[in-house]
């Protein structure tokens, strides 16, 4: 089969309800490389029961909608699908356990042509449970390797927002594990591309890579180190491009400029010289304490 336009424009997404735990989230944290160092009490605050607190970027796994492009009445090689981009807008700060549900839908979708692939835009609105405030908007932009000639709407990408021509302000540098994928995995994704070295290869890759969202929660990490003083309640939002595979057991090195409220950022892996994100950017709610100690206020919520 081949993409139908309509079809997947109007896919009924099922509204999802998810209960997570303690230990999802501690799990989540170990995942993206908190707790490296047992005797850091800034990141173990993430990875230790007492007085945990959530990342800000758990966001991106809660109400996750699946695999749905495995489903063939997308059209979709659903083999040859990787993640292109990601944008995180946090309304609330993520309770370290908690029942939330969610809503998918598919925002755009652009056909690059033949050998050129597609892409989809999605859109996933996360909210408590109990009272419908809105905690988070989850951005994806999946690219849709093999899927291009299929006569749908043609445009361009969004321009990124530019890096500045200037030295970064931080460079922080995170190994991972050499487990990370696997470990990554049992988040919810287990799609074969993030444990299977076969089927890696079949698809292009010397061998499994890291899931887009973990190589994005290791840069999330770099954020709240680098500028947030491991405050997760400061950093509101967060995007990146996928511009390479970023292997389990490499280093990511995030460089980091700041103007005000606004960062922008990249990733590389120096020792193959891949800039693994590009076009990175994120926000701090300057409203927030600081690490010096102001006034807390709460973050501005909605509902869905």
């Amino acid at each position: 089969m081949t993409i139908d336009t309509n079809r997947l424009l109007n896919w009924p997404f099922e509204e999802r309800v998810q209960t997570y735990t303690e230990r999802d989230t501690m799990l989540y944290a170990l995942s993206v490389g908190l707790g490296s160092d047992p005797l850091d009490r800034s990141q173990l605050k993430f990875v230790y029961e007492r007085d945990l607190v959530a990342l800000p970027t758990m966001a991106m796994i809660l109400g996750w909608p699946g695999l749905w492009f495995s489903d063939p009445a997308t059209g979709i090689d659903a083999a040859n699908v990787v993640n292109g981009g990601q944008d995180l807008i946090l309304h609330a700060p993520i309770p370290a356990a908690g029942k939330v549900r969610s809503q998918t839908r598919v925002t755009g979708l652009i056909d690059r042509g033949p050998g050129r692939g597609a892409i989809i835009r999605l859109e996933r609105l996360v909210a408590d449970q109990a009272s419908g405030s809105r905690m988070a908007t989850v951005s994806t932009t999946l690219v849709c390797r093999n899927d291009g000639g299929f006569g749908g709407p043609t445009g361009a990408v969004p321009p990124a927002p530019a890096i500045p021509e200037r030295e970064p302000d931080h460079v922080v540098d995170l190994p991972s594990l050499p487990q990370a994928h696997l470990l990554y995995r049992l988040n919810g994704d287990r799609h074969p591309l993030h444990a299977d070295p076969e089927f890696a290869r079949s698809v292009g890759f010397a061998r499994p890579i890291l899931h887009g969202l973990g190589t994005f929660g290791i840069a999330g990490h770099a954020l709240l180190k680098a500028v947030c003083g491991y405050e997760p309640r400061r950093l509101v939002g967060m995007g990146a491009r996928f511009s390479a595979p970023f292997f389990p057991g490499e280093t990511l090195s995030v460089e980091l400029w700041q103007d005000g409220s606004k960062l922008t950022y990249r990733a590389w892996v120096r020792a193959r010289n891949a800039k693994v994100l590009d076009s990175g950017h994120a926000t701090l709610d300057e409203a927030l304490a600081s690490a010096s100690g102001q006034k807390q206020t709460p973050h501005p919520g909605g509902k869905i």
